[in-house]
């Protein structure tokens, strides 16, 4: 039978050990959920809501054991991986706190004799496929409002995270008559297709690459399926010349290099006034050359290793390409061996300009590279020229600057003074090639796992 061996990407020691799904067993763990689904939608939100809730609870209990699955699954360090059990429950909270008025019918009250409702009805059985880069929050945003709304989860986690898959399994998985609300799958890519377009699956939440997104789409459409889209980015910084220089350049230096660049709302290309950018520049580079890389589980460590290996080669080429084009490597600018693990240094690069790869496209690692523009109109059209938008930055003193940088910019999400952070009460939307389908969080993540019903009552006749 064949299995998936994980390991650790520090230390290259075996951590675990799964058995592939196999079709046939892909199919009963469906009809198993089916079955589960009719039952779970007679309930009433309330009901579920409280389900929901009380399977929470397993991540606060176990959070030191998930926090160290996550820093041995990917290798994020060990006290940053904490704070990813924390997140969870955090937007996990938010949603189920917004979960009712969310899901209440919106009712028409202005024709009399008629009653005229919308509902957000479920779409039945869910197949979200998730992410290695944040194994939980990636997950806990599709998850959440799609339980409490009705719906049922046939889970596919990264090969790189299994681990993380079984959690959400053992969480839902102590509800009684409802244990199986949620179920874990082992498979590589090639049974991807045939479970969506020979299994009963009603819709489709994929979190990756727009490479992935495209293969998803293809599956989908022979079905009619419109999937729920979160692919890649390339989100971008602007420091206007009023900017607090050591605020901007603390927070996007941490917004490209935290999880090892491997986010992807991550900062992956800044732009700086002139009159501003040999400072800025100044202080990304004392705080970049603090970096700790090393043992992910040792509290001084502050970016652990690259944990897909196969994407070095691109950090790397990247880096080369925009140097042989004039760009220049401040600090960091490659990849290295650290015991038995591969690593990216933290990089800055100046003199970038942007027709280069590595300010058109995504990389995943841990690199900044800075360009200088002559104004606010200028950094706009230069952040638009791109294929994608997810989320762009702007610091800044002035409120009504960034409200100009808000109209602007083509993106879901406009940050002022801060970036890569998604607040639950608020959509997280990707334009252009980022993402398609909808939105996860805030009332919108609701509506993105649940279908529109009309009640068109004539009631006086």
């Amino acid at each position: 039978m064949n299995r998936l061996i994980t390991k650790d990407p520090y230390t290259q020691k075996v951590t675990g050990e799964f058995i592939y799904d196999n079709f046939d067993s892909v199919s009963q763990k469906v009809q198993k959920l089916k079955n589960l689904q009719k039952d779970w939608t007679r309930l009433s939100p309330h009901q579920r809501l409280e389900y929901v809730k009380s399977a929470l609870s397993y991540f606060e209990e176990n959070r030191q054991q998930i926090a160290k699955d996550i820093c041995e699954q990917m290798g994020r360090p060990l006290h940053q991986a904490t704070g990813e059990v924390n997140g969870l429950l955090e937007r996990a909270n938010w949603m189920c706190h917004i979960a009712l008025d969310s899901l209440a019918p919106d009712k028409l009250t202005d024709k009399e004799g008629f009653v005229r409702e919308i509902h957000h009805v479920p779409y039945g059985l869910i197949f979200v496929i998730a992410a290695w880069n944040y194994p939980l929050l990636i997950t806990i945003n599709s998850i959440i409002p799609a339980l409490i709304s009705g719906n049922v989860i046939l889970l596919k986690h990264s090969n790189m995270t299994p681990k993380l898959g079984e959690h959400f399994q053992k969480a839902f998985g102590k509800l009684g008559d409802f244990k199986n609300l949620v179920q874990n799958l082992v498979s590589d890519h090639s049974l991807t297709g045939e479970i969506i377009e020979s299994l009963p699956i009603d819709h489709v939440i994929f979190t990756g690459s727009v490479k992935g997104g495209h293969e998803i789409l293809k599956y989908c459409q022979k079905r009619f399926i419109t999937p729920l889209l979160e692919l890649g980015g390339k989100d971008a910084g602007y420091v206007h010349k009023d900017a607090n220089l050591l605020l901007a350049a603390e927070t996007l230096v941490d917004g490209a290099m935290f999880n090892t660049g491997q986010s992807c709302c991550g900062i992956e290309r800044v732009y700086v006034h002139e009159a501003v950018a040999d400072e800025f520049i100044k202080r990304a580079e004392e705080i970049i050359e603090n970096y700790k890389l090393g043992d992910p589980k040792n509290e001084s460590t502050n970016m652990g290793p690259v944990a897909k290996v196969s994407g070095v080669d691109e950090m790397n080429t990247q880096v080369k390409e925009a140097q042989d084009l004039g760009a220049q490597v401040l600090c960091g600018g490659k990849s290295e061996k650290i015991d038995q693990a591969v690593f990216f240094q933290p990089t800055l690069i100046i003199k970038t300009n942007n027709q280069m790869r590595i300010m058109q496209e995504e990389n995943f690692g841990p690199i900044l590279p800075i360009m200088k523009v002559k104004n606010i109109d200028e950094a706009i059209a230069l952040i638009n020229d791109n294929d994608y938008g997810l989320t762009a930055s702007i610091f800044t003193s002035d409120e009504h600057t960034a409200d100009f940088f808000f109209e602007n910019v083509d993106a879901g999400t406009i940050f002022m003074n801060r970036c890569d952070y998604l607040d639950p009460a608020l959509p997280w939307t990707g334009y252009k090639n980022s993402g398609a389908g909808g939105s996860s969080l805030s009332k919108y993540g609701f509506y993105g796992v649940t279908k529109r019903k009309a009640k068109h009552f004539k009631v006086k006749l």
